[in-house]
């Protein structure tokens, strides 16, 4: 990891708050919808989109919707470029999954330049569905691509070079997010 100074701008109480605010707007997004499947974007996405899940069945009263993953690849954790062109791996019991007439919830981390939500996107249109919603724990400013998510959890004004880092569970022992600020040349 890229040394430097961090700083906690989230804590595990500061993000239940955000989610629970997150599952009150997704229910409104997604209340009297018959058919609704809820899509992880793996990694930090998925135990996100279970949190939202369990919130969504418990609180708000939503029939269990259908819980996917997604593979999806380009950046490490740190944001070194690992591919030219987002990855998203199919497995094959989603190849001929019909997702025709369900309304899709699209839940990641962070939204940043919007290429990872551009790929999955573009990926759940072939599977004709009503409607396709995104929901991101973070929405950063600076994105290369217009989009933009339906729901959103907190939206951060972050230098360029500045990372902002989701710890999740099970991927981190602490529910948080922390801001790195690297080293800069003096």
């Amino acid at each position: 990891m890229t040394p430097g100074s961090r700083t906690c701008l989230f804590d595990a109480a500061q993000l239940k708050d955000l989610l629970d605010a997150m599952a009150a707007l997704s229910a409104g997004l997604l209340r009297g919808r018959q058919r609704v499947a809820v899509i992880g974007i793996r990694r930090r996405g998925a135990p996100l989109a279970d949190l939202l899940t369990e919130r969504l069945v418990a609180v708000h009263g939503m029939a269990p919707p259908l819980r996917l993953d997604l593979l999806v690849k380009r950046y490490a954790d740190d944001l070194t470029l690992l591919h030219p062109e987002t990855q998203l791996t199919e497995q094959a019991q989603h190849a001929a999954l019909d997702l025709s007439g369900y309304t899709l919830l699209v839940v990641d981390d962070v939204l940043y330049s919007g290429h990872s939500i551009l790929k999955v996107v573009n990926y759940l249109v072939q599977k004709q569905p009503a409607a396709i919603r995104v929901a991101v724990l973070v929405e950063r400013a600076g994105r290369c691509l217009p989009l933009a998510a339906d729901v959103v959890g907190t939206r951060l004004e972050i230098a360029p070079p500045d990372i902002i880092e989701c710890h999740v569970p099970p991927f981190e022992s602490d529910f948080k997010i922390e801001l790195l600020q690297p080293d800069r040349p003096h």
